[in-house]
């Protein structure tokens, strides 16, 4: 048997060979030759699994590591009777940490709260439910719209997407890329959408980069309708607009989802469909990020924001923020050299109040008294 993975999938090198002959590539070298004899691929979002690639090949299995899986051609592999996974909500909660991060950042720039914002949150799946958790923990009253689930749930406790664009003070998006109806989502932060906006809200696509358009969203920030920019994805990666870039308070190279232990998480989940489907006897408790060096926060050693300093000691998104900016060209070489932080459950907490203990354990750190 022959499986060939991508070779920045991280946690996987050694598990697989008692089983397979397994073969490492760079993204760019997943070329039809290349995979031709392989029964299973593991692949990233940069991987683009299409006709052209599996056409002839007897690829029986793809896995991904993960939530999205825009770049498999699913329709061919249904057609070809290849069967394709990915891993939902591996890295939600990682997501969900870059944002809430990302707002505190531009929150203690600007000198203001982020209790008592309306945050409105376009897409609430695993990603989203996770912000929203984050959001209430914070003091933020959360708008939510979905409209997939309100269909399947009732509207009781969602909204329309007027209704975000004109009440909301943050808008972030967390929607899978689809042109297909009646919840197609490409471009759904477009010119209408801006049109609507009343709040001058900060807008925040960490999800998928043609979800936005571009041209619209700098118009609105040009002309005053958005007044903060967090941006993770962006239409044509990796060749992002340099005015777009301009324009934008923070700006990252689709590194939301990227924290060790989503991708823990992801590795996880593509070896369980492995292990399903061809009946490997994988033990996959062994697939964990290294432990932190200093895992323990004090709030004491801070003198004020003491829960904004505890979030961006998990994750502050100036560092790679200021290296996007510097070179934006190496777009590619930041994400397959990031240095994956870990996720707040990884860090203990000491010193809190009973009201921070709170909130702070709602965001997922282990705290004193737990």
């Amino acid at each position: 048997m022959k499986i060939v993975a991508d070779k920045t999938v991280p946690f996987l090198k050694g598990v697989l060979e008692p089983f397979a002959e397994v073969v490492y590539l760079d993204a760019g070298n997943f070329t039809p030759e290349a995979v031709r004899d392989a029964d299973a691929l593991i692949v990233r979002s940069v991987d683009k699994c299409t006709r052209q690639l599996l056409e002839g090949s007897r690829v029986r299995l793809i896995t991904t590591a993960t939530i999205g899986f825009d770049h498999i051609d699913t329709r061919f592999c249904d057609e070809a009777g290849i069967v394709w996974r990915n891993a939902p909500g591996c890295n939600a909660a990682s997501v969900g940490q870059y944002v809430l991060a990302s707002l505190v950042a531009v929150a203690l720039r600007r000198g203001e709260a982020l209790a008592g914002k309306t945050l409105g949150i376009v897409g609430v799946g695993h990603v989203g439910s996770i912000v929203a958790r984050y959001a209430e923990a914070w003091g933020m009253r959360v708008l939510r719209n979905d409209p997939p689930r309100a269909a399947r749930e009732g509207t009781e406790d969602f909204v329309s997407l007027e209704t975000i664009a004109e009440e909301a003070d943050i808008i972030t998006f967390h929607v899978p890329l689809t042109r297909e109806e009646p919840y197609a989502t490409y471009h759904l932060a477009g010119a209408d959408f801006m049109g609507h906006l009343r709040r001058k809200p900060w807008f925040v696509n960490s999800c998928r980069g043609a979800v936005m358009d571009t041209a619209a969203l700098l118009e609105a920030k040009r002309t005053g309708r958005v007044s903060e920019l967090i941006i993770d994805c962006w239409e044509n990666e990796p060749n992002i607009s340099r005015e777009l870039l301009a324009e934008t308070a923070i700006a990252t190279p689709h590194i939301a989802g990227f924290s060790a232990d989503g991708k823990a998480n992801g590795t996880r989940a593509c070896l369980l469909a492995l292990r399903d489907f061809f009946g490997f006897d994988l033990a996959l408790d062994q697939i964990m990020p290294p432990a932190l060096a200093d895992p323990v926060i004090d709030l004491r050693a801070f003198p004020d924001h003491r829960l904004e300093r505890a979030v961006l000691r998990t994750f502050d998104p100036s560092r790679v923020d200021q290296a996007l900016r510097l070179a934006p060209e190496r777009f590619e070489w930041f994400r397959a050299n990031y240095d994956h932080p870990r996720e707040p459950r990884a860090y203990q907490v000491v010193g809190q109040t009973g009201r921070e203990w709170r909130q702070l354990h709602a965001l997922g750190f282990h705290v004193g008294g737990d």
